[in-house]
């Protein structure tokens, strides 16, 4: 074998194995969440009598997750919360549908003392709401910006898959309000919190899990 031949083996063989690198360090970019849980609305001062119960079922969530580095990362979802009145109030149901961007950070260079198997992330980011009363009051729809901050708690079963909890608050970015309630009835453009508990599952291999 002449040494033109072997140079030019020695390099695609580097390329080959450089290639390969790059990839497994790419592979667990990607990831999909599911939840479900119990939200609280929180009402404004101008819908004053209508009042929903302190837990309402149910809320999903469904996102999907990118991450950059090995701590950082972003995250697109979409949550459903369905509420209704408790028994001091009017009688009423809400569906809440939110949509947000947000930033992820994983919390475990900070939390080394935590067991390998849990993991705490917080995420943050602007989003959209949609409020979407039912019934008589179907006709007073808001829809309004959002800033959500929460924290999960994660606990691997496995390099690819994991169980978790999430907290999260809705802050509303509404504007004047536009419905009376005396002359309209409920409406809904205020704050929520939600907890749920959900899978989380890695959709590109098993380098950042």
């Amino acid at each position: 074998m002449n040494g033109n031949l072997k140079y030019n083996l020695l390099l695609a063989l580097l390329f080959v194995i450089s290639f390969q690198m790059i990839a497994q360090r790419n592979k667990e970019k990607w990831k999909g969440q599911i939840s479900v849980g119990v939200n609280n609305p929180i009402e404004t001062s101008e819908n004053l009598g209508y009042y929903s119960k302190y837990l309402n079922i149910p809320t999903v969530n469904l996102g999907v997750q990118h991450m950059i580095s090995e701590t950082l990362g972003a995250k697109l979802d979409i949550g459903f919360n369905r509420s209704s009145n408790n028994d001091d109030s009017p009688e009423f149901k809400l569906n809440y549908t939110r949509i947000n961007l947000q930033a992820v950070y994983d919390f475990y260079k900070l939390l080394r003392f935590f067991p390998d198997r849990i993991t705490v992330i917080g995420h943050a980011g602007p989003g959209m709401s949609f409020s979407n009363p039912l019934g008589d009051f179907k006709e007073n729809k808001y829809t309004f910006l959002n800033a959500l901050a929460g924290i999960e708690f994660h606990y691997a079963l496995s390099n690819t898959f994991s169980i978790y909890s999430d907290l999260g608050y809705v802050l509303s970015l509404s504007g004047e309000e536009k419905y009376n309630t005396n002359i309209d009835g409920f409406s809904f453009n205020g704050d929520l919190i939600y907890l749920s508990f959900g899978i989380s599952f890695s959709l590109s291999g098993c380098n950042y899990c």
